[in-house]
């Protein structure tokens, strides 16, 4: 399988880099290419040729290596014995285990940040819903293309609604369960444009919360979760059968 090009991916320049040469490369590559891989804009399972890696990033052979060795400590991409490295797998088991570990940690940090927020924290849910409600969620009407703007708004909705909950590492571990759960929501976006009304269960989130319905609010969080989980089941299924 072919390397797709990401969009806007410029080359690393050694203007960038510090004093450090080489490692600074190997940063900037693993973020470039971590991004790339949890946008879904790499997919899963797809072979990472080191030579188009290296042309694609603007970089040498040895900083794109020491990337993806990183990124396979990180459990993002896998090195295939002899054989460079690939895209890990998006398998539904471990689709069904990232959602339940979400499910489990958010509803707990939203119940707290129910109990918790003051007014300061339902203004900024409010804004954030509101922010999010505006933004087209695709660029393009007829097929799903992400808008980054959503993205970034999407992420901080989902942000404000535990924000409150007074545990910082709980607040961490969320967030790096929202960066893993991103490949596989890019695959379910597919599948679910534009039938799914995304807008419509973030507000009736966002109403829950404020108004201190903790129950209801951590019902529909699960739900929302649960969904997109839905979606990317379908989109796997579809994957295979095509093949």
């Amino acid at each position: 399988m072919d390397l797709p090009m990401p969009p806007n991916t410029p080359p690393v320049t050694p203007g960038a880099a510090a004093e450090g040469g080489e490692p600074t490369l190997a940063t900037s590559v693993h973020r470039r290419l971590r991004d790339d891989i949890l946008a879904g804009r790499l997919a899963p399972g797809l072979k990472l040729k080191l030579r188009d890696l290296a042309a694609q990033y603007g970089a040498g052979a040895s900083p794109v290596r020491e990337a993806l060795s990183k990124l396979a400590a990180e459990g993002l991409a896998e090195r295939l014995e002899h054989r460079g490295f690939r895209v890990a797998g998006a398998q539904p088991e471990q689709l069904a285990g990232l959602i339940r570990s979400r499910v489990l940690a958010e509803t707990a940090a939203l119940r707290e940040s129910i109990a918790r927020g003051d007014a300061a924290w339902e203004e900024a849910l409010v804004l954030a819903e509101h922010r999010l409600g505006r933004v087209a969620r695709s660029l393009d009407t007829g097929r799903f293309l992400a808008n980054p703007e959503w993205e970034a708004c999407h992420r901080r909705f989902h942000q404000a609604l535990l924000a409150a909950c007074g545990a910082p590492a709980l607040l961490g571990f969320c967030d790096r369960l929202r960066e893993e759960a991103g490949r596989y929501r890019a695959l379910a976006n597919t599948r679910a444009y534009p039938d799914r009304d995304v807008a419509r269960e973030h507000a009736a989130l966002a109403r829950a919360a404020l108004a201190r319905e903790a129950d209801r609010a951590c019902a529909l969080l699960a739900e929302h979760y649960e969904r997109t989980g839905q979606f990317v089941g379908s989109e796997m299924q579809r994957s295979v059968v095509a093949e």
